[in-house]
Order: structure tokens, then C-alpha cells, then sequence
């Protein structure tokens, strides 16, 4: 089996811990290094390139092409919508889906102190928090990342935990972000597999590996976006988890300044139904309104 995906070493982390799954059912497995907008345009912020599926694309068309037998992604890179072709058919167990503070803590930053985040979602909900806080944007691999802190302009920055884990840079977190206090990106923290729905030999050994509290918990977040608008240029950010059968869903959706955020929670059991119903909520709870100027803007 060929596994397509990014160069980055994060992602090279991803698809080797897909590698490691598949070997357990006796496959044999090769890698093909994709190289994504992306990865090319460094001139743009992450959240200019929100919803537009630009480090995945690439590495999708090399299975469409059959070059590769399946794509492995960072789930919150995909676009809310399905691939026309592909087939979203497999999960790994996730990992921690908070966001951690490197440089310094919330506490510690002085009063106009400035936080690197190429994220909307990030700089919204930290502007809640602290309103004096200054942004500046931040691309690069996650080494690039935690060295942008060394530098005399930034104070901090914000980065996925789940990324520093993996690559065990974690002796740079200073802070641990709550779910209370910034609600992840969706998808954050799990790693998706794709391949394509015409080749039912591959999905069913995705399926063998894959953690099913995972695909539901994601598939509600993603439906939630899905009903907001895939496209949504709004802050945006859904977290979901799932006991005794029952998901709970928390959700936010913000203006870019943070200084209206708008926060829902509901719980169910149908992931489909339960996405949509808390978009809904939002919308009809003033998200409507965040949203209008947003589309003018387009």
C-alpha cells in the first residue's frame, strides 16, 4: 500500500503512525512525498487560506491519479465537504486537541504584549481573553514555530499540543490552553485517512484501524462547519467528545476581533444531526449577524 502525504515532519509523523496500524494486518508500505500550496505559498496567512483545502488537495490528487493507494491528513486541514471521488474512511485514536502557549503564559505576558498565531480562531479567542494583546502572524513547520518565540518582537506563540507531542517538543509548552478557555480547531489533534470509494479492498482495511469514538466525535465537528458555511471566514471552532454513546459538542463561532464570541453546547447521539443543530443555534443566537459583513467582504 502507497500512503501519500506532506514532507513535513509532522506529517511524515502521521503517516508512519498510519504505517505502523497497517503493518499489523501484514501490509507492506511505501510513502509518496507530496509537496501542497500550502507548503509553497508562505506568503499568506493560514487563516487567508482557511477552508480552501490547500494542504490536502495536492496530496489527494495523487490517489485520485492512483499514484497512491491513500492520503493521510491532518483531519482540520480537510475541507468541510466530501472529496468527489474519495472516501473519508479511516481514524486514528486522537490525540490531545488543546492548544498550548509557548514563550510565556497568559499570566505572564505583559500588557500589550504580542502572540504569534497565523489562526483566526486562536487570535479571536485570545483577544477575548486579553484584550491588550498584540498578534502577529506565524507559518512554518512546528520546529520554525517554536523558534519564532526567540525572537525580540513576539512574546509568545500558539501551537496545536497534539504537534509538539508528536514531535516531542512539549519542554517548550508554557501554558496548556483549557477547552474552556479556546475551543480547538475541527478536527484538531486526529489524523485522517482517505482513499479512493472505488476501492473497497482499501476501505475496508482502513477500517480495521480505525478508532470509532474518533470518527464520530470528528464527523460531528465536521458537520457543524459543514451547516455553518465550509467556507466560512469566521472564526471558528468545535470540539466534540463522546461518553457512554452520548457526544457532546461545544462550538464557537467569533468575530475576528474577539469581542463578540459566541459559545453553544448540546448533546446527542446522531453525529449528522447534532452538528447541524448547534450550527443552527449559533446562527439564530447572533451568528447570522457576524456573518453577513463576512460575506460582503468576499
Amino acid at each position: 500500500m502507497i500512503i501519500a502525504t506532506r514532507s513535513s515532519p509532522l506529517a511524515r509523523w502521521q503517516a508512519e503512525a498510519v504505517a505502523r496500524q497497517l503493518a499489523t494486518i501484514d501490509l507492506e508500505i511505501e510513502f509518496l512525498m507530496v509537496t501542497t500550496e500550502g507548503d509553497q505559498d508562505q506568503s499568506r496567512q493560514i487563516q487567508e487560506m482557511a477552508g480552501q483545502g490547500v494542504f490536502v488537495k495536492e496530496v489527494q490528487r495523487a490517489v485520485l491519479e492512483g499514484r497512491a493507494d491513500v492520503a493521510v491528513h491532518s483531519a482540520k486541514d480537510l475541507m468541510s465537504s466530501p472529496t468527489a471521488g474519495l472516501s473519508l474512511a479511516g481514524f486514528l485514536n486522537r490525540g490531545d486537541a488543546r492548544d498550548a502557549l509557548i514563550g510565556a503564559s497568559l499570566g505572564r505576558l505583559t500588557h500589550g504584549a504580542t502572540v504569534a498565531t497565523g489562526s483566526a480562531r486562536r487570535r479571536s479567542q485570545l483577544a477575548h481573553l486579553r484584550p491588550d494583546l498584540n498578534f502577529v502572524g506565524l507559518r512554518g513547520n512546528i520546529a520554525t514555530r517554536v523558534a519564532a518565540v526567540e525572537r525580540d518582537d513576539i512574546d509568545a506563540a500558539v501551537i496545536a499540543l497534539a504537534a509538539l507531542q508528536r514531535l516531542e517538543l512539549t519542554d517548550a509548552v508554557e501554558q496548556i490552553l483549557s477547552l474552556e478557555e479556546m475551543v480547538p480547531q475541527v478536527g484538531q489533534g486526529a489524523i485522517a485517512i482517505e482513499c479512493r470509494d472505488d476501492d473497497p479492498a482499501s476501505i475496508e482495511r482502513l477500517q480495521t484501524i480505525t478508532d470509532d469514538p474518533t470518527k464520530r466525535c470528528v464527523e460531528t465537528e465536521r458537520a457543524y462547519l459543514a451547516e455553518l458555511g465550509g467556507g466560512c471566514e469566521l472564526p471558528v471552532g468545535a470540539h466534540a467528545c463522546l461518553q457512554d454513546g452520548i457526544i457532546q459538542l461545544d462550538a464557537v463561532l467569533a468575530s475576528p476581533d474577539g469581542a463578540t464570541v459566541l459559545r453553544f453546547q448540546e448533546q446527542g447521539r446522531d453525529t449528522i444531526a447534532l452538528g447541524k443543530a448547534v450550527a443552527q443555534q449559533l446562527l439564530a443566537n447572533g451568528g447570522s449577524d457576524l456573518l453577513e459583513p463576512s460575506e460582503g467582504n468576499r
